[in-house]
């Protein structure tokens, strides 16, 4: 989200941009000599004195461009140098990261709701529904079946879990609380809402979106001159919803570099250490599957990926910061509309990716629990390894926006499986940095999604985007 508009600010001069490059590049240079004297043993004064010095440096460039991505991401690595130097008072931060969320938990309801239905009995397009929702779900599945084989060929090249030294459980042994892992039939029942007003509450997403497709479809049937007032009054509403966004965004990175500063402050880089390998496997493999599986897609579907990149950006670094996909939602479908996608469509597809076109956490699912397998020194053959990427596919589906979704269905499945539950307890102390790669990953999946699907119904704007 670009914070200025030409009334108020002008471009700088050449010269004044050689200068914002000239800091930009010493903070850099700065930042690196700060970390390279711990590794010396140099003064720990010294050195922090020399890493704060080098993020003033970057606070003209930061003012300068005035763009909430660079002001998300100067706030992340803020986040992180406070987080380390000042662990008690970066776990107070919390609090602010919860308060942005309770923020966008707020307009995420009715900015879905408006969108589809205005969408669906304003501009015409109850033809088209049952298309999209067929090609959304055909693209999220294979998409995500892609995800969950790619995440396990990793793994078991990387080994990442073999050596791992399992912790020795307390006497009274370790008591987990698993999930009920819900069959086809249940997942089916819980995407319809039985009270819309639980589903809100609930922030169940998707059962909003169900309940927009029935209540638009059932208004456009409507006589014009009975549909049109509501239809008015819900365009407001969304308009409001979006401006409402705007706002709300331009504390995004407060919030994000507080949840950077409690994720680090909180954990310690001790416990990285174990899981280090298991770490740099994740981040390589979501890097792997943007290159090998999203760029090649975004291409055969025609889309620009300089454009695309530039669009999903901003609500990336969002969800990416603060781990949380609630968080990036409302600047998602923003941002997605601004690209060329139809507003109902990015309205539906979207919400309905958080259910079912989860990504980053396909990837992480097969990664962590093959990791567990390893760790456990348990030895499963191709076939074992296949039922069990089945019944992590199958159990993703059905905890759609319970808290720490995937360690729930490892839980369920390291019981299914006799995986020992310290194994996956292990997870917990690297959970949370994973969690922000593959969180990322899933918002930039469903802005995909939407862009793909849209342009498969011809609908990508094409005064926006070259064909």
């Amino acid at each position: 989200m670009t914070l200025t508009s030409q009334d108020l600010t002008q471009a700088p001069s050449p010269r004044r941009r050689a200068w914002l490059r000239a800091f930009c590049v010493a903070g850099v240079v700065l930042f690196a000599a700060g970390l390279t004297a711990i590794w010396f043993q140099a003064a720990i004064q010294v050195s922090l004195a020399i890493r704060w010095v080098a993020l003033g440096l970057f606070v003209p460039f930061a003012i300068e461009r005035r763009s909430l991505l660079v002001w998300t991401f100067f706030a992340m690595v803020v986040g992180v140098e406070v987080g380390a130097d000042a662990p008690r008072f970066a776990a107070e931060t919390h609090f602010i990261g919860e308060m942005f969320l309770r923020l966008i938990r707020m307009i995420v309801a009715p900015l879905v709701f408006g969108g589809i239905v205005t969408g669906i009995a304003g501009h015409g397009q109850l033809r088209g529904v049952g298309r999209v929702a067929l090609k959304s779900i055909l693209f999220f599945e294979l998409v995500t079946t892609i995800g969950l084989i790619l995440g396990a060929v990793a793994i078991d090249y990387s080994q990442a879990g073999v050596g791992v030294k399992l912790p020795v459980p307390n006497d009274a042994g370790v008591a987990v609380s698993v999930a009920h892992q819900a069959g086809w039939q249940e997942i089916v029942l819980n995407i319809f809402p039985e009270n819309i007003a639980q589903a809100v509450a609930q922030n169940q997403i998707l059962q909003v979106a169900i309940f927009a497709l029935l209540f638009g479809t059932a208004l456009a049937t409507l006589a014009e001159p009975r549909r049109a007032p509501l239809v008015a009054v819900l365009q407001s509403l969304t308009e409001t919803m979006f401006r409402l966004t705007r706002f709300i965004m331009y504390a995004a990175p407060l919030a994000a570099g507080a949840a950077m500063a409690y994720t680090v402050g909180s954990m310690g880089m001790a416990t990285l250490l174990p899981l280090a390998k298991l770490l740099v496997t994740c981040y390589s493999t979501l890097a792997v599957f943007l290159l090998l599986v999203f760029a090649p897609i975004l291409m055969l579907a025609r889309i620009p990926l300089g454009r695309f990149a530039t669009a999903v950006a901003e609500p990336a670094a969002i969800g990416f910061a603060t781990a949380s996909s609630e968080a990036a939602l409302p600047l998602a479908m923003e941002r997605m509309e601004e690209f060329g996608v139809p507003r109902w469509m990015v309205s539906f597809v979207i919400p309905t990716g958080y259910s079912f076109n989860l990504t980053g956490s396909t990837i992480y699912l097969s990664m962590a629990a093959l990791f567990a397998v390893q760790a456990a020194g348990l030895h499963f053959s191709i076939g074992q390894q296949i039922v069990l990427l089945a019944t992590l596919a199958l159990a993703s589906k059905g905890i759609a926006g319970v808290p720490r979704a995937t360690l729930v269905v490892l839980m369920a499945a390291a019981s299914s499986f006799q995986i020992p539950v310290t194994a996956v307890l292990m997870l917990l102390g690297v959970d949370t940095l994973m969690d922000m790669g593959r969180t990322g990953m899933n918002v930039i999946g469903n802005c995909m999604a939407a862009a793909v699907v849209a342009r498969w119904e011809g609908e990508l704007k094409t005064d926006a985007l070259p064909t």
